[in-house]
C-alpha cells in the first residue's frame, strides 16, 4: 500500500505571469510529496543504468559526474497546481548518456530506487530536454526531494522528473508507470493541462 507525504496547500501568488501555465499557482518554497518511503541512498551507492534491446549500460556516481556536469535553470510545475520559476539546478544531460547508447526503441520506463517507475517518450527526454540531477538551489539534493539524484524533465508535469532515480529501460510501446496507471496523463503537459486520463 502506497503512502503519501503532504502535498502542496499552500500560499497563492496572484502576479500575472505568461511562464506560469493555465491552473497553476506560483510558489516561492518547495513543496514535497512522495508516493511511498524516502530511501537513504549514499552517492557510493548509486548508479544508474539504461537497458536496451542491446543490453545494459550502467554508470557510477563518478561515472555519470565525469559525462559533465551543467548548470541550468528552469521552471518546474507540479500536477498538485505549482509552479516554481527560475530554480538552478546542476546535472548530466541524458544526452551524455544515451550518446553512449544504441537503440531503436522509443519509450523508456523511468525506476527509481522504492519501485516508483514512469514514462516518457525518448525523444522528449533529448536535445537538452532533460537531466539527471544532483543539485537544487545551489545545494546537494536532500532524500526528501530525490537526492542523491532524480529525473529533471522540466518541460512536463513533475511526476515525471522522478526521484531517486536509478535507471531507464527502453522499451517499443508507451507503458504506464505508477502515477500514469492511477490515472494520471500518460505525457503530463503542463501547458495543456494533461493532467489525467
Amino acid at each position: 500500500m502506497a503512502t503519501f507525504t503532504r502535498g502542496f496547500g499552500g500560499r497563492r501568488d496572484d502576479r500575472d505571469d505568461s511562464r506560469i501555465p493555465p491552473g497553476q499557482t506560483l510558489v516561492r518554497d518547495w513543496p514535497v510529496l512522495s508516493a511511498g518511503a524516502t530511501p537513504d541512498i549514499a552517492p557510493e551507492d548509486w548508479s544508474f543504468s539504461i537497458r536496451t534491446e542491446s543490453g545494459l549500460h550502467t554508470w557510477s556516481w563518478d561515472e555519470v559526474h565525469a559525462l559533465g556536469v551543467e548548470d541550468v535553470t528552469v521552471d518546474i510545475h507540479c500536477v498538485t497546481h505549482w509552479t516554481k520559476l527560475d530554480m538552478p539546478w546542476r546535472g548530466v544531460p541524458l544526452d551524455r548518456l544515451f550518446a553512449e547508447v544504441e537503440t531503436s526503441l522509443d519509450f523508456c520506463t523511468v525506476h527509481s530506487f522504492g519501485g516508483y517507475t514512469t514514462n516518457v517518450p525518448l525523444d522528449e527526454l533529448l536535445d537538452g530536454q532533460s537531466w539527471i540531477a544532483f543539485e537544487a538551489d545551489g545545494e546537494p539534493l536532500t532524500p526528501e526531494h530525490g537526492g542523491p539524484a532524480r529525473l529533471l524533465v522540466p518541460h512536463l508535469y513533475f511526476w515525471k522528473s522522478a526521484k531517486w532515480v536509478r535507471g531507464i529501460v527502453m522499451q517499443a510501446e508507451d507503458e504506464p508507470g505508477f502515477w500514469e496507471n492511477a490515472g494520471y496523463n500518460m505525457h503530463g503537459d503542463p501547458w495543456k493541462e494533461e493532467r489525467y486520463w
